[in-house]
């Protein structure tokens, strides 16, 4: 048995949920269990968790991105911390684990034998504010949110808890290229003031701001 989605509003889908399921084959629910069962046993579809499944590769067109994977484990997430700058290019290192900020208190983490690691972790944020500096991304038929890189790198440095070390530190110690830095715009930094409620990230950037003008004026 090969799993073939019959309808066409579901045609693209690469991850679905049973209840999408349940619409596209009209079946009954012990039906549809073990429809589900045997498409798994046989590779057709793969359990992510409980009640989410990947369409296998002979019925998509694209690999599933990781990215994708973190925003259906966790809706109303944002890819975000190291995730996001190597994506953006703005550390050289791989990273290996899919590192995405979520709303709430708990953190949330998943190992998958396929698609690897999750984690999703809570900040300290005005919620109003929740998705400022973060963009939705569409790429191979998939669609995720994903923080630009200063609201990234302030997610980090909430996140870590990190106090002001001058821009050495970014250049040395998270080996980002100052031509990556020395491009941001004021507005981002506008964008970004009073989001986060710990006061040391919050001073974080506004010393980080203060800096970067400095050295565009030394330049």
């Amino acid at each position: 048995m090969i799993f073939k989605p019959n309808n066409d509003a579901l045609t693209h889908k690469y991850i679905l949920t049973d209840k999408q399921i349940d619409r596209m084959l009209e079946r009954s629910v012990d039906g549809r269990y073990s429809y589900i069962k045997r498409a798994v046993k046989e590779g057709s579809l793969i359990r992510i968790k409980r009640g989410l499944f990947v369409v296998a590769n002979n019925n998509r067109t694209h690999d599933i991105l990781p990215f994708y994977i973190a925003q259906a484990l966790c809706p109303g997430s944002y890819i975000s911390m190291e995730s996001a700058l190597s994506y953006h290019g703005w550390i050289p290192e791989a990273v290996y684990s899919t590192v995405s900020v979520k709303g709430g208190r708990k953190s949330k983490e998943y190992m998958h034998p396929i698609f690897g690691h999750y984690s999703f972790s809570p900040l300290a944020i005005n919620r109003i504010s929740f998705l400022e500096g973060v963009h939705r991304v569409y790429e191979n038929n998939q669609t995720w949110l994903m923080a630009s890189p200063l609201r990234a790198l302030m997610d980090l440095v909430a996140y870590k808890k990190i106090e002001w070390q001058g821009l050495g530190w970014l250049k040395d110690g998270l080996r980002i290229d100052p031509e990556h830095y020395l491009h941001i715009k004021k507005r981002e930094f506008k964008a970004l003031k009073n989001l986060y409620k710990h006061k040391k990230a919050n001073e974080f950037l506004e010393k980080f701001e203060h800096s970067l003008s400095a050295e565009k004026i030394s330049l």
